[in-house]
């Protein structure tokens, strides 16, 4: 009953300047289908958080994982979403949902002899910033679904060093954002800067 999101949200996608060009001008947005994405294929953004979308296009181009994310100018895509039936992963019932995806893929590689993915870091981090597990799991949630499938893909993630001794927080925390249906995305723009309105004196 409460599974879809009511409401549009801000969101940015970070990439090169020339595919935020062209995506802005109606060029279509190519899918991300990596074995390794954290919420399964499709179209990623970033909620709310325009500085972490651009601080990712400079990893990327300083870092890239593999040939198809070049990078040559860092740019921010900002995206209006709707993301109608959500997999919410902050949600219990949904949490709920993956882990018995994870039973049922993990009784499946065993019933073919075959060692199950894994999630594993990257040789510049000490996250795992390459999540094939994830992936298969969300991967195969999707493909269990008789009806209603989900529109999105939403996931709360703990990423980078701690801000300070002890702390609970990380640098890198975030909300990513997987659309799995291009119509939940309303309208591209190109993210404007803050405009401050100089004050008259009486």
């Amino acid at each position: 009953m409460y599974s879809v999101k009511s409401g549009l949200i801000i969101t940015f996608h970070g990439c090169d300047a020339e595919v935020c060009n062209a995506i802005v001008k109606g060029a279509p947005f190519k899918p991300s289908e990596n074995d390794y994405d954290w919420l399964g294929h499709r179209m990623y953004f970033w909620e709310y958080n325009e500085q972490r979308a651009l601080e990712f296009a400079i990893e990327q181009k300083n870092n890239p994982r593999h040939e198809g994310q070049i990078i040559i100018t860092p740019a921010v895509l900002g995206a209006v979403l709707d993301l109608k039936h959500c997999l919410d992963l902050s949600d219990s019932k949904y949490l709920d949902l993956v882990r018995n995806s994870y039973d049922n893929l993990a009784y499946s590689y065993e019933l073919l002899g075959k060692d199950l993915p894994i999630n594993s870091p990257v040789k510049s981090s000490n996250d795992k910033l390459l999540r094939r597990l994830d992936c298969a799991v969300i991967e195969n949630l999707h493909a269990l679904l008789d009806s209603e499938p989900f529109d999105s893909v939403k996931g709360i993630f703990v990423e980078g060093e701690p801000l300070y001794e002890g702390a609970g927080f990380n640098t890198k925390n975030h909300i990513q954002i997987c659309i799995r249906n291009p119509n939940c995305i309303k309208a591209f723009f190109y993210p404007r800067k803050l405009e401050v309105w100089p004050v008259k004196k009486k």
